[in-house]
């Protein structure tokens, strides 16, 4: 894997601050919620023309998900927000993302607008790479043969990459990894993703029960649109640089009193204050639904049995592959990324 050192990673939220350094390079186009494998053959394809023309390479991408602009009563359950695709992006090697403002005004711009004044006029692109079903333009009118037609005309590179599947032969797409992760099927999601998910969010004050249970745990608001199935998770926690075990409950804490759903995160061997940290926590295993237990003392022997499983699962933890290893601390590197 390619891997360029943090500093020559860029990224902007406005096409008005595209950097020179970028200009003449190759762009792969597309929403990339999840950074999944299918966008990751996209990425690395862009990736490989653009070493093999000596240029940069980056991701031009949207900003709301279009989704949440055209529906916003349902916002999307995203799985990579902003900062967090940035960080997987630079740890593929690219050089930067440029991430554009979507509303309706942007999404009425002609298709061929979209060419001649984004990705020629403003981008200088020397080639683009989208996905099978990338659509752009005032009534999706951009479809990939569109491209690769003005390509020819315009005189720049356009590659369109084939679908992505799984064993199964189905596939790779962000809807199928956020329906996993609602269903608990962490081990498909993070399949599907090619590495482990994760969240991040700062952590809050809380009622303080755990501590009184023993198990004193970092709260964590997620995003209220998060669609992630309620129970009980093995995780990796990074706090300051450092990767710690630990064991996670997801969900409205029905013994008590079944409020908003709220991350709860048990550390394994550690004390201190962790008010006001920003922690990232990937999941690597659900265990259990969520229960209600009639007792704290039943709640307590629950989270014994709990932390003992999450701590077997954590010790044969392995990389899924390259990326997985470099984003969520895992010793090793697996033969494929």
């Amino acid at each position: 894997m390619n891997e360029h050192p943090p500093s020559r990673f860029v990224a902007i939220d406005a096409l008005d601050a595209f950097p020179a350094g970028l200009r003449g390079g190759v762009v792969a186009i597309g929403n990339f919620d999840g950074v999944h494998r299918g966008h990751r053959r996209v990425l690395e394809t862009a990736l490989s023309h653009a070493q093999d023309a000596g240029v940069p390479a980056y991701a031009l991408t949207f900003e709301p998900h279009p989704r949440s602009v055209f529906q916003p009563d349902t916002p999307v359950f995203r799985l990579t927000p902003p900062a967090q695709k940035a960080r997987i992006l630079a740890a593929m090697g690219l050089d930067g993302i440029v991430s554009v403002p979507f509303t309706r005004a942007f999404a009425g711009i002609e298709a061929e607008a979209f060419v001649t004044d984004i990705l020629q006029a403003r981008l200088g692109i020397v080639h683009a790479v989208t996905g099978y079903d990338f659509h752009f333009g005032r009534a999706r009118r951009g479809t990939p043969e569109f491209l690769s037609q003005a390509g020819v005309v315009d005189g720049f590179g356009v590659t369109i990459v084939a679908a992505e599947t799984d064993e199964s032969a189905t596939a790779v797409s962000s809807s199928r990894i956020r329906a996993a992760l609602a269903e608990g099927d962490i081990a498909l999601a993070n399949a599907l993703l090619g590495y482990r998910w994760s969240v991040e969010a700062e952590v809050r004050h809380g009622e303080k029960r755990g501590r009184d249970l023993g198990y004193p745990t970092a709260n964590l608001a997620l995003a209220p649109e998060t669609q992630l199935a309620h129970g009980i998770y093995a995780v990796r926690v990074l706090l300051d640089g450092r990767w710690i075990d630990g064991v996670a409950s997801f969900g409205r804490r029905p013994t008590f009193d079944n409020g908003a759903p709220l991350l709860e995160v048990f550390l394994f061997d550690f004390s201190g204050d962790l008010y006001g940290k920003t922690l990232r926590v990937t999941l690597a295993s659900y265990l259990r639904p969520e229960l209600r237990f009639d007792s704290a003392d039943a709640l307590v022997s629950q989270m014994d049995r709990d932390s003992a499983e999450a701590r077997a699962a954590l010790a044969s933890l392995t990389p899924l592959g390259s990326l997985d290893s470099t984003l969520n601390g895992l010793p090793g590197e697996a033969a494929s990324g």
